[in-house]
């Protein structure tokens, strides 16, 4: 193996792209509503590791569910 074969990158098919791209959109709403969360109550942490960390929805959704609200309900 050659050092030209080591930085190429595969192809992804249509088909591929196509089963890709419902998790895709899944991953990017639940980021986008994530950090909008994150950044409107100022937990800086959160918004870098949603930011950073690619976890297909799953932490944006835990933090959303879980971690958010906890917030909110202490200040009413």
């Amino acid at each position: 193996m050659d050092f030209k074969e080591l930085l190429s990158v595969p192809a992804i098919d249509g088909e591929t792209m196509l089963r890709l791209l419902p998790l895709i959109v899944w991953s990017t709403v639940w980021k986008g509503i994530g950090m909008w969360q994150a950044s409107k109550k100022r937990h800086l942490k959160w918004f870098i590791a949603i930011l950073v960390l690619n976890t297909a929805g799953i932490l944006p959704i835990v933090y959303t569910q879980f971690f958010a609200k906890k917030v909110g309900k202490k200040k009413k």
